[in-house]
């Protein structure tokens, strides 16, 4: 069994974007598998340096789900969802599609959609097919619903899994 694994995100089809390293295997529930960031983890943005974390997170990997979670406990911001295509294991390594759009939610609880300007751009740059559009933009939509309405994994279970990872 493996105990640590990576995240690779790309931008449409196989373009580098956010590489994090060594995250621990926490375990896996109804929801998904969570791996969880030590503070001082490699991190890296497309080719461009190698940063280091300054907090801890949880990451909730589900299979075929159009979006992955990060936890961030009571940073600004608690929530942060990727709209991606369904992740894939790869070795020791899970890898996904970054289709541009987020949704956030604050510390406050508010919560928005980020990065529609960069999808909106990426459709053309990257020729996103049609269906994948719909398929980030229908995501987009439910989980902004998910989170307003604090539906699991984004209220106990993250919490659950970050108290855990953290304590």
């Amino acid at each position: 069994m493996v105990d640590r694994m990576s995240l690779q995100f790309f931008k449409y089809p196989d373009v580098p974007h956010w590489r994090h390293e060594n995250l621990l295997v926490l375990g896996e529930d109804e929801h998904g598998s969570w791996l969880g960031c030590e503070p001082g983890s490699e991190q890296q943005k497309g080719l461009g340096p190698i940063t280091i974390t300054s907090h801890p997170w949880v990451f909730c990997s589900v299979p075929g789900a159009w979006w992955s979670l990060v936890f961030n406990g009571d940073h600004r911001i608690t929530h942060f969802l990727d709209i991606i295509t369904p992740p894939k294991i790869n070795g020791d390594r899970i890898e996904m599609i970054d289709l541009d759009l987020d949704v956030v939610r604050t510390a406050g609880g508010d919560v928005y959609i980020d990065d529609e300007d960069e999808f909106i751009e990426h459709q053309k740059l990257y020729g996103y097919p049609p269906w994948m559009i719909d398929k980030a933009r229908t995501t987009t939509a439910e989980l902004v619903m998910a989170l307003e309405k604090e539906a699991e994994p984004f209220a106990v279970a993250c919490q659950a899994w970050f108290d855990r990872f953290t304590a």
